[in-house]
């Protein structure tokens, strides 16, 4: 789903050019009307969620890629864009960070029950009465927004990556989901704050580093989990 909704952002921003809006805002938009017709399409149809993301991973570049190339005489930093840059990031764009981070927040704070029983067993969740729909519904919508947020620091092709590796590298030292819950956040802040003061120093681009910097610590965090099973 995050990789899905992070290059849909791509035709937010083509759309964001074309209109002369806003790209930022332009992709809130788009991302978050791609994240809920993915699911509603899932839910309405035959096909299988997965199936629905790589349409909508193709369809959404597809249209970035066809509304750039239709755009004349327009200077466009495509690179940040795909690939991040810190220096694009402006203090709207933090307080709408700031903005999203406080949904987030209060969202897992109040719907923690919820949404363990539904990432582990949807059904059960259906038959316990929680609104399944209204839950995933709200789910993907703060994940397009946190897509859309970090944009700018990592960019579209990497930002799927800072909602699997922290995430994933939290698993591999807990089994403990609300452990893991908290220890992803540590990860993804240590990744960001790491990736940023690396990047300054051997110059080197600010997004490719944060994620490989996240990667080198599910790496350690592979071995010690291995380490122990041993």
């Amino acid at each position: 789903m995050g990789a899905g909704i992070s290059h849909a952002a791509f035709g937010g921003v083509a759309l964001g050019f074309l209109l002369k809006v806003d790209p930022v805002l332009s992709s809130v938009f788009f991302c978050v009307a791609s994240g809920l017709g993915i699911v509603y399409l899932s839910k309405k149809s035959h096909i299988k969620e997965d199936t629905t993301i790589g349409i909508f991973f193709a369809s959404t570049m597809a249209l970035g890629i066809l509304i750039f190339g239709l755009l004349k005489g327009v200077n466009v930093d495509l690179f940040g864009y795909l690939f991040g840059n810190i220096l694009a990031v402006t203090l709207n764009d933090l307080y709408l960070a700031l903005l999203v981070e406080g949904a987030v927040f209060f969202f897992v704070l109040f719907y923690y029950k919820e949404l363990l029983l539904l990432v582990l067993d949807q059904e059960m969740a259906e038959v316990s009465g929680i609104p399944v729909s209204m839950v995933y519904y709200l789910l993907v919508t703060l994940i397009s927004l946190t897509i859309v947020i970090s944009i700018k620091v990592v960019g579209i092709v990497l930002v799927s990556a800072l909602l699997i590796i922290p995430s994933a590298a939290a698993l591999q030292i807990t089994n403990n989901f609300k452990k893991a819950l908290v220890t992803a956040i540590i990860f993804g802040i240590a990744s960001s704050i790491g990736g940023l003061i690396l990047s300054y120093f051997l110059d080197t681009p600010s997004g490719a580093t944060i994620v490989l910097f996240a990667t080198g610590i599910f790496l350690v965090t592979s071995l010690l989990s291995s380490k122990k099973r041993d």
